[in-house]
């Protein structure tokens, strides 16, 4: 990895008049924008079809897509929707946030037109995406369709027939519901051929992808539903622990996150050939991996599934440095990141230098006034690492500086020599480029100079996060000059993008 930049900014945070960011226009209009501000990386996050809490971290998906993000413009003219198919649905009245309730109630609607117009086709890409995607998309499809035809309760409520995979049963649901699951399918055709289309624009461009792969399955998700072995469960596929983080003190319950965990002794026996898979399929979204809770490979929370709290779990080894061996073995040198952010232990610091994945820095936790060496300081940063002024659960850097302890603030002013005149955020960003580290990644919101109104997600609640979205006037020649000068000042330019303005 040279010297660089990137920025942060989710598909769903992408200019829309449909509601959500979409892989239409806008997402080639923002490509343009970092090629002029001279950026290397574009980073998102996780793109699969979202769950409980509509986090992009909590998916039925590990292999799928999310379909909010199909563009309905380019279906139109690929005349698999009309314009009055979807432009006089309500998509919500605020072009800045997301509604997800509105989403939930018409954008499915739509798609399911446009699949249907899709099955009529004889499009040989098509069969060739049904055959090459057959391993997880036959399950996916069928899981989806059971869900949809159950109200979308989770799969632990369907009809134990269902709950349960008998075949008979599965068989017969398939012959009923063949044209739902046809397009599911199709629905999934129409996302991949989408996305492949942005992200070669992208690589045409000089920009790379980063993508973010969440460590843990979410409870309700097709992989926990056909693959429970895999998994830390019983016989009967249920749950025997799930993840969290232990109490910090008596008064504390901890964190119970309450997602499956791996059963990491049988993976190893089987060679991880479900990690081996899951990392072909992003590699094929992704040019560079991000891997969420990277501590969790080294060392794992196991809480009993009929707990409430986190309380009267334990902490059990990770599969270390295997899991790694194998994905290479089968793969070669994938580009992993290490989300390695807290409390780091010796065995996850072993584990990160043997790997030689580059870690992560955040550079608002480097001024605890009672951590006066901390290792997230700048003239503490090594070559191998990726810096974020802030990330996406962090408040933006407005934000911060206005509402954070005045002590660790002060200290942020007199380590960066930050004055009024540059912005308190843009000079915190300028001490994130300055550095050594190899890649630089910014939020668009610090660019943007946003506040808390413009958090991603706050881990404090599960509700109300991941609504945050920029404008079109928002990507101006203004800021993408400006982005450029100091990449170019740091010396961190996109050499081979060709500059075309947004």
């Amino acid at each position: 990895m040279k010297r660089s930049a990137g920025i942060l900014m989710p598909i769903s945070s992408l200019p829309s008049p449909y509601g959500i960011g979409t892989f239409g226009k806008a997402a080639f209009t923002f490509v343009d924008f970092l090629a002029h501000a001279k950026q290397s990386y574009w980073q998102i996050l996780p793109v699969g079809p979202t769950g409980y809490g509509d986090s992009p971290y909590s998916s039925f998906s590990s292999f799928a897509g999310n379909p909010y993000f199909i563009d309905l413009d380019v279906l139109c003219k690929e005349k698999l929707l009309r314009k009055k198919d979807y432009c006089n649905l309500d998509w919500g009245s605020d072009e800045r946030k997301i509604d997800y309730g509105l989403l939930y109630q018409n954008r499915m609607k739509v798609l399911r037109k446009a699949a249907d117009n899709l099955l009529l086709r004889d499009e040989d890409e098509y069969r060739l995406f049904l055959n090459e995607e057959k391993d997880w998309l036959e399950d996916y499809a069928l899981f989806m369709t059971i869900k949809t035809m159950n109200n979308g309760r989770s799969f632990r409520e369907w009809p134990k027939e269902l709950r349960y995979r008998d075949k008979k049963a599965l068989e017969h649901f398939k012959m009923q519901h063949k044209h739902e699951i046809d397009q599911q399918k199709a629905i999934q055709y129409l996302f991949f051929k989408q996305w492949k289309k942005v992200k070669e624009y992208a690589n045409s461009k000089g920009i790379q992808i980063i993508g973010d792969i969440p460590i843990y399955v979410s409870a309700d998700s097709v992989e926990i539903w056909a693959e429970p072995h895999q998994f830390q469960t019983d016989d009967n596929g249920d749950l025997k622990r799930v993840s969290g983080y232990p109490p910090e003190n008596e008064t504390d319950d901890g964190q119970r996150w309450g997602t499956p965990l791996y059963d990491w002794k049988y993976m190893e026996k089987d060679h991880y050939s479900w990690w081996v898979r899951r990392i072909r399929g992003q590699l094929k979204l992704y040019d560079v991996l991000r891997l969420d809770h990277f501590i969790g490979f080294s060392r794992y929370y196991a809480i009993p599934a009929e707990n409430k709290t986190a309380r009267g779990g334990s902490w059990k080894k990770g599969p270390g440095y295997s899991l790694f061996k194998a994905i290479r073995d089968k793969l070669g040198d994938v580009p992993f990141i290490a989300e390695d952010l807290g409390w780091l232990d010796d065995g996850t610091r072993k584990l990160l230098k043997r790997t030689g994945f580059p870690g992560m820095k955040n550079m608002i936790y480097a001024f605890f006034p009672d951590n006066p060496s901390s290792d997230y300081l700048p003239h503490k940063f090594v070559r191998n690492c990726v810096v974020y002024p802030s990330t996406h659960d962090s408040e933006p850097l407005a934000a911060w500086f206005r509402t954070a302890d005045k002590g660790m603030v002060n200290k942020a002013i007199k380590y960066l020599h930050l004055d009024e005149e540059e912005g308190y955020t843009w000079g915190m960003i300028r001490g994130a480029y300055s550095g050594v580290e190899d890649l630089v990644i910014v939020q668009l919101q610090d660019f943007l100079g946003l506040d808390e109104k413009a958090r991603m997600n706050d881990p404090s609640r599960s509700w109300g996060n991941w609504k945050w979205r920029c404008v079109s006037t928002d990507l101006g020649r203004k800021l993408s000059l400006r982005v450029a000068r100091m990449t170019e000042l740091y010396d961190r330019v996109n050499a081979e993008g060709n500059g075309s303005s947004c």
